[in-house]
């Protein structure tokens, strides 16, 4: 199955897998997708894709 350009991500979503990310509580495939989607390199450090003073409660 060929992978399918991204379009469209809801705000809610991207954030909770940026919190979920820098925490290391993603599996693989999420955080694989997160370093394509800010374009990281996995041997970089995980901190500071938030503002230190970021809310998590994105409700």
């Amino acid at each position: 199955m060929a992978s399918r350009p991204i379009q469209w991500v809801n705000s809610p979503v991207l954030m909770e897998a940026m919190l979920r990310y820098e925490q290391g509580l993603l599996p693989r495939s999420m955080q694989l997708w997160v370093e394509q989607m800010f374009e990281l390199d996995g041997s970089e450090t995980t901190s500071g894709l938030l503002p230190s003073s970021f809310d998590a409660s994105v409700d």
